[in-house]
C-alpha cells in the first residue's frame, strides 16, 4: 500500500471552553460536558486546482467516504447544499472564494472544501460566522488503495481541531467473532471499515484487550484440555501462548502498569487476579477474596484498576488504587454488574447491569458518584469498552437477533451497528494509544 505523504496547511486551534456557535473564539466542542447542540456542516462541491480538472470519481468516493465517517459524530448534522439559498457558495478551496452569507442564513456552522491536482487532495474545514480556518490538511499519491486512509486521517484532525480529542477513526478495536464452532479474534475499525483475522487457533478465543502501546493484544484460548494465556505481536506478526504456572483458568488478560501483563488465575481454589512477570509467571496478587474476583481494567496511568468480585454475594464492580491497594466498591444498586471498562482518563466507569428487561449499559462518575443507564436494549447489551477519547463507548447486543458490535457516547446517544461480517461478534476491546 501507498504511503501518504501527510503535510499540515495550518495548525489548529483549539480551546476547551463551552460550546457556542456564536462565540468570538474558535468554534469548539466540549464533549465532556453535560451534553452538546448539534453542529451543522456542510460539504461543498470539489473543485480542481490551478485550473486542473477534477478526478470525478476519487472526488466523489472521498466525500462519500468524509460524510459516512461524519455521520458516526452524534453532535454533527450533514446538510446538502441543495439547502442553500443559490446553491454552491464557493468558486474555490479557500475562505475568499466562498460567499459564507447562504451558510449563516441556513443556520451552516462549518463548511469542508476539496480541491484536486491529480492524486493530490487539499482539504479545508472553515467556521462560516468568522471565516476561520479550523483544520487544512493536503494529502500525496492518492489513490484507491489510500483514499479511505486519506479521508479517516482528516476527519480525525478535524475532530481534534473541534473536540481536542484525536484517534476515533484510526483505532481499531478487537472483538470477538464466532466462526463456526470455533471463536476466533478480530480487529475492525470503528467505522467497519478493515476487517482483519487475528487467530486462526480454533476453540474458543476470547477477551481480547491491548497493550498500553497498541502493538500486542493478549487473550484467553481455550482449548480441548486446558486454558492459554494468549499474546499476539502485531510487530512480529507472532501468537504466543502461555500455560506453565497459571493453573487451571485464565481468565480476562489485560495489560497493566507499565505493560505487565494482569489475569485472572485460578491457581489455589480461587480465582484472584495476578500481575505477572515479564517471563509470564505471577509476580503478585492484586485482587483477593474468597469468591471470584475477574476482569480487571486499568486506565492509562495504570494507578487505577475496576474489577468484578462476588465479594459481597453478588457481582459487583470495586476500584482498587493500585499504589495504596485500597479498595472501595463502585455499583451499589442491582444484583448483578459486570464487564466494567475504566476509561483512559480514569473518572468513567462503564459496566454490564442486569435489569428486570435484560442487560444494560451503565455509566458510573467516580468524581460525582452518579450512575446513568447509556443503553436501552431490545435484547441484552454487553461488554462496553470506552474509545481513546473516553466519549464514545463501544458494546455487544443481541437486539436484532445475533450479537453484533454498537457504538454510542458516554451521553448515551442512539447506537450505531458496526460492521463485522458474518457471525455473531461481542467482547470489543478498544486500543486508545493514539489519544495518548
Amino acid at each position: 500500500m501507498k504511503r501518504i505523504a501527510l503535510t499540515s496547511i495550518v495548525s489548529v486551534l483549539a480551546i476547551f471552553v463551552a460550546f457556542s456557535a456564536y462565540a468570538a473564539g474558535p468554534l469548539t466542542v466540549d464533549i465532556h460536558g453535560p451534553g452538546q447542540r448539534l453542529v451543522n456542516i456542510v460539504l461543498l462541491p470539489p473543485k480542481g486546482l490551478d485550473g486542473n480538472p477534477i478526478p470525478n470519481a476519487s472526488a466523489k468516493a472521498f466525500e462519500e467516504l468524509v460524510a459516512n465517517n461524519l455521520s458516526y459524530i452524534p453532535f454533527l448534522k450533514l446538510i446538502s447544499t441543495s439547502e442553500l439559498l443559490g446553491g454552491d457558495p464557493s468558486k474555490g478551496v479557500k475562505g475568499s472564494d466562498i460567499d459564507f452569507k447562504p451558510l449563516q442564513l441556513a443556520r451552516v456552522d462549518l463548511c469542508m472544501t476539496t480541491g484536486w491536482n491529480g492524486n493530490y487532495i487539499e482539504a479545508r474545514v472553515y467556521e462560516t460566522f468568522s471565516g476561520r480556518r479550523v483544520v487544512g490538511k493536503s494529502y500525496n499519491d492518492v489513490d484507491k488503495t489510500t483514499l479511505a486512509m486519506a479521508a479517516d486521517r482528516f476527519c480525525s484532525a478535524f475532530l481534534e481541531a473541534l473536540a481536542g480529542k484525536k484517534g476515533f477513526f484510526d483505532s481499531p478495536i478487537a472483538f470477538v467473532r464466532q466462526e463456526g464452532k470455533a471463536k476466533e479474534i478480530y480487529t475492525v475499525l470503528p467505522q467497519g471499515r478493515e476487517l482483519k483475522r487475528i487467530t486462526k487457533l480454533g476453540g474458543f478465543n476470547l477477551s481480547p484487550a491491548w497493550s498500553m502501546e497498541g502493538d500486542k493484544i493478549a487473550f484467553t484460548h481455550i482449548g480441548k484440555t486446558r486454558h492459554e494465556l494468549g499474546v499476539y505481536d502485531s510487530k512480529a506478526k507472532k501468537i504466543h501462548l502461555y500455560t506453565k504456572g497459571l493453573g487451571q483458568t485464565v481468565i480476562s488478560p489485560v495489560f497493566g502498569p507499565n505493560d505487565r501483563l494482569t489475569v485472572a488465575l485460578n491457581r489455589n481454589g480461587a480465582t484472584n487476579i495476578y500481575e505477572l512477570d515479564s517471563k509470564i509467571k505471577p509476580k503478585r496478587m492484586l485482587a483477593r477474596s474468597p469468591y471470584i474476583d475477574v476482569s480487571p481494567s486499568f486506565d492509562r496511568s495504570g494507578n487505577l484498576m475496576v474489577f468484578t468480585s462476588g465479594r459481597a454475594g453478588n457481582p459487583h464492580i470495586y476500584l482498587m488504587d493500585i499504589k495504596s491497594g485500597k479498595i472501595s466498591r463502585v455499583t451499589l444498586t442491582g444484583k448483578y454488574n459486570t464487564h466494567p471498562c475504566i476509561s483512559p482518563n480514569g473518572r468513567y466507569v462503564a459496566y454490564t447491569h442486569r435489569t428486570s428487561n435484560g442487560h444494560r449499559i451503565y455509566l458510573h462518575d467516580l468524581s460525582t458518584g452518579r450512575e446513568k443507564q447509556l443503553t436501552f436494549g431490545p435484547g441484552n447489551d454487553e461488554y462496553p469498552a470506552f474509545g481513546p477519547d473516553g466519549y464514545f463507548v463501544a458494546f455487544a447486543s443481541n437486539r436484532a437477533g445475533e450479537y453484533k458490535l454498537y457504538l454510542t457516547t458516554r451521553h448515551g446517544d442512539t447506537p450505531r451497528k458496526i460492521s463485522t461480517g458474518a457471525g455473531a461478534a461481542f467482547a470489543p476491546a478498544w486500543d486508545t494509544s493514539l489519544q495518548w
